[in-house]
């Protein structure tokens, strides 16, 4: 079979961006070996989703991307540099007295519009940027990353309902269900069932993916539906990356040793 031109230019575009992921993984590792440490289970389920959403919508200057799980900072500030919309290394400053790179975004940091972090403003921000480039008749989107657990958060369904309202089809809402949160798993605290059906409801158009697969994660970036706001439930792993992590809702913060830093990188593939 051969390959044409446009499929091995996708390819090669896909490799890339899976590249930068593993480099923003290393990054996230060095910052929670840092004096304060990170949020690093959480950083490290969602960085392939916004590595995605910068590769497609990055340099769209009528889009936002907007983080709404608010302390996974350390990933959006590692997806930002790697795709070189910040000139730092996060990772040399982060947390120390002074420096722009706080736990939790800072809106003082070029193409940050807002520090999100209590959670279930990020959708609401993303509803008024979704709202406000319906009104001037721009082509831009408000694409929100947040979390199933911030799903929790009554903020939330009541901005879903605005959404409907205005019909504001231009917004996409991707959820990181990593299925943790701070004291555990949310099926142990409070469930959150029949996500999709609840999306739906709200009129949304809900698609389910690996939300640690560039390649669907591209593709479903890709999803054209002019008539309904987007919702992707994104089935990711707290910790992903590093194995002795992976899955445990224990690991959601986390300042660890140099030593061990080195070693989680070199596990990185």
């Amino acid at each position: 079979m051969t390959i044409t031109v446009k499929e091995q230019e996708a390819i090669l575009d896909i490799e890339a961006l899976i590249n930068k992921a593993k480099t923003a993984r290393k990054l996230i590792i060095d910052m929670a070996a840092s004096d304060k440490g990170c949020h690093i289970g959480g950083s490290l389920s969602v960085i392939d989703l916004l590595i995605g959403a910068y590769g497609k919508y990055g340099n769209d200057q009528n889009s936002s991307i907007i983080l709404s799980k608010g302390h996974a900072a350390a990933a959006l500030y590692a997806a930002m540099y790697v795709f070189q919309k910040i000139t730092d290394d996060p990772s040399i400053s982060y947390g120390k007295k002074d420096s722009l790179f706080t736990g939790h975004p800072n809106h003082k940091i070029e193409n940050i519009e807002f520090s999100t972090g209590s959670l279930g403003h990020g959708i609401s921000y993303g509803a008024g940027c979704a709202l406000a480039q319906k009104i001037k008749g721009t082509k831009g989107k408000a694409i929100v990353i947040g979390g199933d657990g911030e799903l929790q958060e009554g903020l939330c369904w009541e901005t879903m309902q605005i959404i409907q309202a205005k019909s504001l089809d231009n917004l996409i809402y991707i959820v990181d269900c990593n299925g943790a949160q701070n004291d555990g798993f949310l099926d142990d605290i409070s469930p959150i069932n029949n996500l999709r059906e609840r999306f739906e409801s709200f009129g949304f158009n809900v698609l389910l993916i690996d939300g640690h697969d560039i390649q669907e994660i591209t593709d479903v970036l890709n999803y054209a539906n002019s008539n309904k706001p987007l919702a992707i439930l994104a089935k990711t792993v707290k910790g992903k990356g590093v194995k002795a992590i992976e899955g445990n809702p224990n690991a959601h913060y986390a300042k660890i040793t140099s030593t061990l830093s080195t070693r989680w990188k070199r596990g990185i593939r």
